[in-house]
């Protein structure tokens, strides 16, 4: 979506752009403003600043574009953070899986494992010979 600038032009990056010279700081206006609502800052090698062409404050219709634009930008933002945490939550409901799938595995294996133990422990302990068994004649 588009928005149109009060004065009919599309919205593009319109702030000023600072550019250094040997010692002084112009303001350059961007050509998609026409001059409408910029603050032009005429300065001289001293430094000087002439008065007469800044402007106070904003026009009302500058102001609602503005607010207007934040509204849509914020918007947007909002939008890409739902998508993003969607994705995210997708992601780490598929880690979930993964991990209960594992273990379960491990758990299924500790059991066959115990059980297997169990078993080992008790020929063991039938495989002994007995103390009466032994030759005490």
């Amino acid at each position: 979506m588009s928005l149109q600038r009060p004065n009919g032009n599309s919205s593009s990056s319109s702030s000023p752009k600072k550019h250094k010279t040997a010692g002084s700081t112009c303001v350059l206006s961007s050509s998609a403003d026409d001059g409408v609502n910029n603050q032009e800052i005429d300065t001289t090698q001293n430094g000087g600043v002439s008065t007469a062409k800044r402007r106070r404050g904003r026009n009302p219709v500058d102001k609602e574009y503005r607010s207007l634009k934040r509204l849509l930008r914020n918007r947007v933002s909002a939008q890409q953070a739902r998508e993003r945490k969607k994705v995210y939550v997708s992601d780490m409901e598929s880690r979930a899986n993964e991990l209960q799938s594992n273990n379960d595995q491990l758990e299924e294996k500790i059991s066959t494992l115990t059980n297997e133990n169990t078993m080992l422990r008790k020929m063991l302990i039938n495989t002994r010979p007995k103390p009466d068994d032994t030759n005490n004649h």
